[in-house]
């Protein structure tokens, strides 16, 4: 059964609820959610979705995904936000997939109910406005993977020696994504193999493959390589970053002539946004642009 939570509770919880852990900038909420968000203080317009179940190595429970998904939901209509990190609440973790131990209490229609909803969730996630980026810094297996391909960059530690979609070893296939977004990522032949084998890559690994986009330094997290990386990126226009994603994106979906034509389509409108003006002035001022998302 869910249990209903306050949109609220899930955007910050009371300063009393918070403590700061030995990994530098990250934040732990000691509350009952299994997903909260929290603005990053040091990083204006960075806000991070936690997972919150560090006992369970962040397995995705029925509760964990509604609060998820209610985190989602916040980010979308929240013009503040610039760049969403999805991380662990505790340091060395990111997310070991589907919660196996509660799906053996689940009867049939609730797991078909469940993974309707993660599909849902995970599209939710594609779909959001804003660059978002994967910090993983623990095992990311099966479902955990999965959240971490519907982001728009991934960021893995550089002691991570566990990521990969094992499901072919437990007689099932990738059921959220899986299949379709990383042969998107990385062509049919590594998707293939990474699938048939079930095999579990390195962060190293995993950046020659091309399944993740950065690893940490040695003695440094992901979530603090993936903070320098969402800096960098949040310190551009939003209103350009939220076209720039957008017209990536259908950048598959559509052949050459559409695809330009929406590009287009994306590109006028922020002639006339006082970002754009902005931008010439600090051009023409020799500063860097105050960009505000108008």
């Amino acid at each position: 059964m869910f249990f209903a939570t306050s949109r609220r509770s899930l955007v910050q919880q009371p300063r009393a609820h918070w403590t700061v852990s030995p990994v530098k900038h990250r934040l732990v909420s000691t509350a009952h959610h299994e997903a909260f968000l929290h603005p990053v203080p040091t990083h204006p317009g960075v806000t991070t979705l936690s997972l919150n179940r560090p006992q369970a190595r962040n397995a995705i429970s029925m509760q964990l995904l509604q609060e998820f998904t209610a985190c989602l939901d916040t980010v979308r209509y929240d013009r503040g936000v610039r760049v969403l990190i999805i991380t662990s609440s505790a340091p060395g973790s990111f997310c070991a997939g589907a919660d196996l131990a509660e799906r053996r209490t689940m009867k049939e229609p609730q797991v078909a109910k469940f993974l309707a909803d993660l599909r849902t969730a995970l599209a939710k996630l594609e779909n959001l406005p804003v660059p978002t980026i994967a910090a993983i810094d623990g095992p990311a297996l099966g479902g955990g993977l999965e959240l971490a391909l519907a982001c728009d960059l991934r960021v893995a530690g550089h002691t991570v020696t566990k990521i990969g979609l094992p499901e072919t070893k437990l007689g099932i296939i990738p059921g959220a994504g899986g299949t379709q977004r990383a042969t998107r990522l990385l062509g049919l032949s590594k998707a293939k193999d990474l699938i048939f084998t079930g095999r579990s890559l390195t962060a190293i690994e995993a950046k020659e493959w091309g399944l993740v986009d950065y690893v940490s330094e040695e003695r440094t997290s992901a979530v603090e390589r993936a903070l320098v990386l969402a800096k960098e990126i949040s310190a551009n226009a939003p209103l350009a970053l939220r076209s720039a994603k957008q017209a990536i994106s259908r950048a598959l979906e559509l052949s050459l002539e559409p695809g330009l034509d929406f590009e287009r389509a994306s590109y006028e409108p922020l002639l006339k946004t006082k970002d754009r003006d902005e931008a010439l002035l600090a051009f023409r001022e020799k500063r860097a642009p105050v960009f505000k998302g108008e």
